[in-house]
């Protein structure tokens, strides 16, 4: 009788809901998971591991040491859009295809766009917490020139399913939208333009492409110095994309009158980080993908994708330039 495929699971989710994923598959495959939560456990567990079921929170990262561990691993699905917390260059040399979850939260992440850009023009969280401070500062709402946002120009940096949705929406709102992204679109909603144009002529910046070694710090002190005076930056890409020093230097120069962050160059945001005192900063904890339908689609794209790995169909979604037939080691 043929062993089970062997799935270890690394992401943040209690044991039992994964092994109830995977329970049609029967005797074919063995759920495991690493004893601990460290690179310890990580690297314990990978050598039997046959697939990899990929860390969205990146504290077990797959990086080329794993990679060598994992000796028997022929598939690694990422739950989630973005693949940093891989090493996808090494696992492409041995020959791992590498799928992640594209489009799960492509709607989810967008509405929490478009909402954390009405808070911007609105001012309504730094509204919110002089009101919960005893205060009612209705003058001085005014006076911080609260804009609506059909009157807004938006430029959306990455046009992948997050950003083509994005468009959708703040064009249904009455928005001036435009875009760029490496392949322009013809069929887009929104008005392609250079990165550079794109960032003279927004009032609202949407970031939403992934972080690579192209597009880290790809909207630094240069970039930003180039938007209009006054304008809005809401990032729900990853941090590395426009650094937080440069984000707190672009506010502190009036620049940016206002930033909605979802992602920082490091997670959890440190303690006393100036980001966390700063007023016109709206914070996230990486969760703008975080609604019950976002999560119901992910566990369906992950569930599907290995299922097919074990039943030798094909995986969707693989991003590294591999088959899609996974070959078992």
């Amino acid at each position: 009788m043929t062993a089970p495929w062997r799935i270890l699971s690394l992401p943040p989710i209690a044991d039992e809901i994964v092994r109830r994923l995977f329970e049609p598959l029967g005797d074919v495959a063995e759920v495991t998971f690493p004893q601990t939560r460290d690179r310890a456990g990580l690297l314990a567990a990978l050598p039997d591991a046959d697939i990899v079921i990929g860390d969205f929170s990146a504290r077990l990262a797959l990086d080329a040491g794993a990679v060598r561990a994992a000796r028997r691993l022929a598939f690694v699905q990422m739950p989630a859009v973005g693949t940093d917390s891989l090493d996808v260059a090494a696992l492409t040399a041995a020959g791992v295809p590498v799928a992640n979850a594209a489009g799960f939260n492509a709607r989810g992440v967008a509405e929490w766009a478009v909402g954390a850009a009405f808070a911007l023009c609105r001012h309504l969280a730094w509204a919110d917490r002089r009101v919960r401070a005893g205060g009612w500062p209705q003058p001085d709402v005014i006076a911080r020139r609260p804009r609506e946002i059909h009157t807004q120009r938006v430029g959306i940096v990455g046009f992948g399913a997050i950003g083509a949705e994005a468009a959708r929406l703040f064009a249904a709102l009455g928005c001036t939208v435009s875009y760029w992204t490496r392949r322009p679109r013809p069929e887009a909603v929104a008005q392609y333009r250079e990165l550079d144009d794109l960032l003279a002529s927004s009032d609202i910046f949407v970031l939403a492409l992934p972080l690579t070694d192209e597009t880290r710090g790809l909207i630094g002190p240069e970039r930003l110095a180039l938007m209009p005076e006054g304008s809005l930056l809401v990032n729900v890409a990853r941090g590395g994309i426009a650094p937080d020093d440069a984000i707190l230097a672009a506010l502190e120069s009036g620049r940016l009158a206002g930033a909605a962050l979802d992602v920082f160059d490091e997670e959890p945001l440190p303690e006393g980080h100036p980001l966390r005192g700063h007023e016109d900063v709206l914070l996230s904890p990486h969760s703008a993908g975080a609604s019950i339908q976002s999560q119901l689609n992910l566990v369906s794209v992950v569930r599907d994708n290995v299922t097919a790995a074990v039943r030798g169909h094909e995986v969707q979604n693989v991003i590294n330039g591999l088959k899609p037939q996974v070959t078992r080691r």
